[in-house]
């Protein structure tokens, strides 16, 4: 039995109909899976109450680690670096907090179709759904993990105002951007079995690119590495790393950050699109 995305009284090309590579199959595939969003909503709830079964605390599991991981980083470099700890565990427990989200987009999305063999195979479903899924699982992750975050605002106020809620479409946008680089990694690592690994690598080698426990400040004001310290603008993830961050910590919004996300959003789903259009119907058969 054949799959198609068409919708009854739909007006359909007959080369389109023929043809699996079409820009129509691609954004159907997209809406569809919005349209489902109850069930990927379910399924990714699910997820994480599955990884936390029969534990007592459960989901807030997520949290604690998060809050350890952000304290025993904080204390160790404020003190290498001589910083003041109230303002430097904030700047690392927020950039951790927006590193998982990434990290989490990057590593499961390389697996994302090869994880759903078995739903792909005999689920009459859209490819997006998988993608719906993963990202919003990763929302609910960074949501728990959002406590920590208010916790240490209470700990060391920080002078929040109306500029903060400039977060919630930075993390929208970072959102947007996780579901272009699941489409990508997944297509690519699906074809490809040996791309996995050389995601997990690389991400491990962004992550002490990016400055998450360090701060480009601390570069900036060391003579010999000022002009080093320019280099971390070539590294994408920094700017969506800012353009939450500068928000949660009222700090002064950089425009630029915000122009270079545009951009990259802009390529990316170009590029994870065109991987979509041509390689959407090939996938069932390389998981």
């Amino acid at each position: 039995m054949t799959v198609t995305d068409n919708e009854p009284g739909d007006v359909v090309d007959p080369s389109e109909v023929s043809s699996p590579r079409s820009w129509r199959r691609a954004f159907a595939d997209l809406a569809q899976g919005w349209r489902q969003r109850p069930l990927w909503g379910y399924l990714g709830w699910q997820d994480i109450k599955q990884r936390y079964r029969r534990s007592v605390l459960g989901p807030l599991w997520i949290s604690i680690s998060m809050g350890v991981i952000a304290l025993g980083l904080g204390i160790l470099y404020s003190a290498l670096f001589q910083i003041s700890l109230a303002t430097f565990l904030p700047h690392v427990a927020v950039g951790l907090l927006i590193w998982n989200f990434v990290s989490g987009c990057i590593l499961e999305g390389s697996e994302v179709f090869i994880a759903n063999e078995g739903l792909i195979k005999f689920l009459p479903a859209p490819l997006s759904l998988h993608i719906y899924r993963l990202v919003w699982r990763q929302t609910l992750f960074f949501l728990h993990n959002l406590v920590v975050w208010v916790v240490l605002m209470v700990v060391f106020p920080h002078p929040l105002g109306f500029s903060s809620l400039l977060a919630v479409p930075a993390f929208a946008l970072l959102a947007v951007n996780g579901a272009w680089v699941a489409i990508l990694a997944g297509i690519l690592a699906t074809r490809f079995r040996d791309i996995p690994p050389i995601i997990a690598s690389v991400t491990q080698l962004v992550f002490y690119l990016t400055p998450i426990v360090w701060s480009v400040d601390i570069l900036s004001d060391n003579p010999a590495a000022r002009e080093r310290a320019q280099l971390v603008e070539l590294n994408p993830v920094f700017h969506f790393v800012e353009i939450v961050r500068q928000p949660l910590l009222g700090q002064e919004i950089v425009g630029r950050y915000w122009l270079v996300t545009g951009v990259i959003t802009v390529v990316g789903w170009t590029a994870a699109l065109v991987c979509l259009r041509n390689y959407r119907s090939r996938v069932a058969y390389w998981v």
